[in-house]
Formats: C-alpha cells, sequence, structure tokens
C-alpha cells in the first residue's frame, strides 16, 4: 500500500509541476527542435526541454527503491 501511495503522490506532484512549466513557458521565443533516434519533432520551447527532462528524471527517481540498509 505504501508503494502505491508513493506512486500517486509523485505523479499528482510531478503534474502540478508540469503544468506550471506549460503556463510558464507560454512567451519563451527560444525554441529548437529535439532529434529523437527516429525523427525530430516540432520546435519547442529550450525551457520546456529541460523543465519536461527534470520532471521525468524525478518521476523515475521517485519510483526507484532505496535500501538504506547496509
Amino acid at each position: 500500500m505504501f508503494i502505491l501511495k508513493k506512486f500517486f503522490i509523485s505523479i499528482i506532484f510531478n503534474s502540478i509541476f508540469l503544468l506550471l512549466l506549460i503556463i510558464g513557458i507560454q512567451n519563451s521565443g527560444n525554441k529548437k527542435k529535439v532529434d529523437l533516434l527516429i525523427a525530430e519533432t516540432v520546435n519547442v520551447p529550450v525551457g520546456f526541454i529541460i523543465g519536461a527532462s527534470f520532471i521525468s528524471g524525478s518521476i523515475i527517481g521517485s519510483l526507484l527503491p532505496i535500501n538504506s540498509r547496509r
């Protein structure tokens, strides 16, 4: 039950950050394309690329189990 609660708290917390990122980045003029392995994306603001990578890293990092017992 604790893992499920931790998962939902992480998703809600990072969704709020993503919403704030989308609202705050609307007037950004510096745009770049992201080169994926298969294709390129449309022009997106650089701040959104950086913010989205931090948010996805936060989600993945919060889901990894940490064993502090050694």
